[in-house]
């Protein structure tokens, strides 16, 4: 599984490998770009002017808690206003949807197959990476958007995410391929009826949250998007589409995605990234306690990782792009299983309920390229029966299980 998702990986380094021994054309040049956002001024950048829209995930926490605040007391007010106590608080759900590329149609899979066991709950809070971040909106939104999300994960082709570019792309673009496709696929879902109804959700108390990686400032950044669709401002939707792409731009792969932001004034713009960059999923940022919250609840977190945690052994040529191909997806797959770990010693410290669902050993499905449609309807179908049977859910990370039972 890890070999073949490098395959796009090896790909981009053999065109990159291939691109400097073309001799150098005078007539290109790197495409140009806005200046960006000077450093002590990062944090002071507001996109659209809406001051909640987004926060640093490895800055000060200070504006998250109060965004956390603010949607208790709009949880509050909804449930007065439908006529039940705040006396006692009903229990809540999170979940977390990490990146996988076309491992996403697992995730999509579940989800809905979630729904047919009759058990899925309404999230207070959903977070999503990469093709996670794809999957969220949908998971935010409930069953009623379930056609629409196998609708992507099961109908998608390469054709439909990105359109490659010549070989020369490694040196003088901005990516080896062009995900134009992927912003037409976004925006027919991503539709205002969707960015409306994230908006009513929100002034709930329920909150939507995206991460990208602003490459720029090298840090993490978290979307806050029921925010941005609640400000009623008209770029809303588009800066909502956007987000979207920049979450799932596989760096060097996929272009980046260039957000306008102005200061004092003056114009500046940012270069984000995929949200995996830094990493693969989040619930929130571990200087967050909610437990020293002061809001006593009964929580429970539910975590997709599109990909599986097992070890995939491969034997690697002896070839420096089979080399750095094969030690990069290790890298992503440890990166991977790292975030797993976080959201599970980070729930414990909390006192959160966890839930992991992965792809399992048993799933060997053949796939002959990135974005096989074949390969994706058969893991949607996987994630599917995972969920309608209910056994998608562990409580433990697999390493953690081990050490369990060898206690035993």
């Amino acid at each position: 599984m890890i070999e073949r998702k490098s395959l796009e990986l090896r790909k981009i380094l053999l065109f990159a490998a291939l691109s400097f021994s073309v001799p150098f054309l005078g007539a290109c040049s790197i495409p140009e770009r806005g200046p960006g956002v000077p450093a002590v001024d990062t944090t002071r950048a507001l996109p659209l002017g809406i001051p909640n829209a987004r926060f640093f995930a490895d800055g000060d926490p200070q504006a998250m808690i109060e965004e956390g605040t603010r949607a208790f007391a709009r949880e509050q007010a909804a449930l007065r206003a439908e006529g039940k106590s705040t006396a006692r608080l009903p229990p809540v759900y999170f979940l977390a949807v990490s990146g996988g590329g076309d491992n996403g149609a697992f995730g999509a899979g579940l989800m809905n197959g979630w729904t047919v066991l009759g058990t899925r709950p309404e999230f207070k809070m959903v977070t999503g990476v990469s093709t996670g971040a794809l999957i969220a909106p949908f998971a935010f939104l409930g069953p009623d958007y379930d056609e629409g999300l196998r609708e992507v994960y099961t109908t998608m082709t390469p054709d439909k995410v990105f359109k490659m570019r010549g070989l020369t792309a490694a040196l003088f673009d901005d990516a080896m391929a062009d995900t134009g496709p992927l912003a037409q696929v976004i925006a027919t879902y991503a539709d205002q009826k969707m960015f409306e109804a994230i908006a009513r959700e929100y002034q709930k108390g329920r909150l939507l949250l995206i991460g990208t990686t602003h490459l720029d400032a090298q840090r993490p950044v978290i979307w806050n998007i029921g925010a941005i669709a609640a400000s009623g401002h008209p770029g809303g939707l588009e800066l909502f589409r956007k987000i979207l792409r920049a979450s799932a731009a596989i760096p060097g792969a996929f272009q980046p995605i260039f957000f306008d932001v102005e200061i004092d004034g003056k114009k500046y713009q940012e270069m984000h990234v995929d949200g995996g960059a830094i990493a693969q999923l989040f619930l929130y940022p571990p200087s967050i306690n909610i437990a020293a919250s002061g809001f006593r609840r009964e929580r429970h977190a539910y975590v997709i990782r599109n990909a599986r945690l097992d070890p995939d052994y491969a034997a690697s040529e002896r070839r420096t792009i089979s080399i750095a191909g094969r030690a990069i997806s290790t890298m992503l797959a440890a990166s991977g299983q790292n975030d797993v770990l976080r959201t599970y010693f980070v729930s414990q410290r909390d006192g959160v309920d966890y839930n992991l669902a992965y792809i399992g050993a048993d799933f060997s499905a053949p796939k002959a390229g990135e974005f096989d449609q074949a390969y994706m309807q058969a893991l949607y179908a996987y994630g599917f029966q995972e969920g309608r049977d209910g056994r998608a859910w562990h409580k433990l990370p697999p390493g953690l299980q081990a050490n369990t039972a060898s206690k035993r």
